[in-house]
């Protein structure tokens, strides 16, 4: 049951899956304090406080993540947390230590926890990832990856997954801090998540959906084994706040609302929308790849009812067509 009133604190709060948890946290009736990069950058802060109930209930704060002080503000006097922030680079990744990936997401992560115990939190929610689960080499093939697989950190260390390397140690820190400290915390690992987006910007999903939709060859190379797991912005909000209202709530929790093959969902979007230059995928480029209806039936069994697959699609492009990110110039004329 949520608590009117009951102020808590959103770290990544003008992301596309935190400006979606803002979203409803105030419909709700809670108070919040978001954090930012930047205070005075208006693509962060904006469309926060337009949000309904921003006016009285939301608190805004830039925060730096290796700046133990600036997270100790926004965290203070807050009954929980919820941990979005965490660098996201996928494509070129120049320094993945200190500045772009490893530091802000592994010593980030401790600095939120150790405010968060310092303050008297009672429960914590960590945004981790997929990412945190997929990447094991010897996995077997008839098993689907779920909660109890970890990605294998020196195969991503030697194939320069940085991105997959900061979000497994940034998930295993919290974990042993939460052991050491006897903190309260669970976890969401999202899948590859679109949707409508509240933010001016997108993020990494909708960026590769739009070059998807843009005939862009890099969307449909060979995906042996890519774990595909859609699921909505909206989705991967409530399962958050689900997570946090629901004292029975424990552990790591998948959320995706189904496990497909990668290209099941390219198919689908040409299928959607033909009048885009969408590049399918040869039906053998992932022979063997398991699918699964329940993979996240953690969620499922705490009362979270997963968008279907074709309407998370239809809401991300017609967001997408709607504000501009997708333009008649790079429809294909038949």
């Amino acid at each position: 049951m949520s608590k009117k009133g009951e102020l808590v604190c959103v770290t990544g709060g003008s992301g596309c899956i935190g400006s979606c948890l803002v979203r409803l946290l105030l419909d709700r009736g809670y108070t919040v304090h978001a954090t930012v990069k930047y205070l005075m950058d208006d693509k962060e802060t904006k469309h926060l406080e337009s949000l309904e109930g921003a006016d009285t209930r939301l608190g805004l704060y830039q925060i730096d993540l290796l700046d133990y002080d600036s997270i100790v503000a926004a965290i203070n006097g807050c009954a929980g947390v919820f941990h979005l922030a965490s660098p996201c680079i996928v494509d070129q990744v120049h320094d993945p230590q200190k500045n772009e990936l490893l530091d802000p997401a592994i010593k980030g992560t401790i600095n939120v926890l150790t405010a968060a115990k310092e303050s008297g939190v009672r429960r914590v929610v960590i945004t981790s990832s997929v990412a945190a689960i997929t990447r094991v080499p010897t996995w077997p093939d008839d098993v689907i990856n779920a909660e109890d697989c970890w990605t294998d950190v020196e195969y991503c260390k030697q194939n320069g997954f940085w991105y997959q390397l900061s979000k497994t140690l940034a998930e295993n820190a919290a974990w042993e801090f939460s052991k050491e400290k006897g903190l309260d915390v669970v976890v969401v690992n999202p899948g590859f998540a679109i949707g409508p987006v509240i933010p001016p910007t997108l993020n990494a999903s909708m960026l590769m959906l739009v070059r998807l939709l843009q005939g862009d060859l890099r969307c449909t190379e060979t995906y042996p084994k890519f774990f595909m797991g859609l699921v909505h912005f909206k989705d991967v909000a409530l399962a958050h706040i689900i997570v946090y209202e629901n004292t029975s709530a424990s552990g790591r929790h998948l959320c995706v609302g189904a496990i497909c093959h990668y290209g099941d969902f390219v198919e689908k979007v040409a299928e959607l929308y033909p009048e885009y230059n969408v590049h399918r995928l040869a039906k053998d480029s992932q022979p063997g790849f398991l699918r699964a209806k329940n993979g996240a039936k953690k969620l499922m069994d705490l009362g979270l009812q997963f968008t279907p697959l074709d309407q998370i699609i239809k809401d991300a492009v017609d967001n997408l067509k709607s504000k501009g990110f997708l333009s008649d110039n790079e429809l294909i004329r038949i």
